[in-house]
């Protein structure tokens, strides 16, 4: 299954209003609610928070970067010839 880590590390550190810090979290908010839309989900994994989802393919369109072990990322090839 394709994951990231959720690490945040200062989402607002770099507002300089209540106002800014409420439009940076709204837009955070909103692209969370579109990712639980298409089918990724938030687990929990040895104390980090990882974002799947169970389709390589949708994972990979939203642009993020599996960080699954290489030899979990391999997908077996069967031999087409007899």
């Amino acid at each position: 299954m394709s994951y990231f880590t959720w690490k945040e590390a200062g989402l607002t550190a770099d507002c300089a209003s209540l106002e800014a810090m409420a439009s940076r979290f709204e837009e955070a908010a909103s692209l969370m609610r579109r990712m639980a839309d298409r089918g990724f989900v938030l687990e929990q994994r040895n104390g980090a928070q990882h974002i799947t989802h169970t389709d390589a393919d949708i994972f990979q369109s939203w642009g993020f970067v599996n960080e699954e072990p290489a030899e979990r990322q391999l997908t077996l090839m069967h031999d087409l010839e007899p």
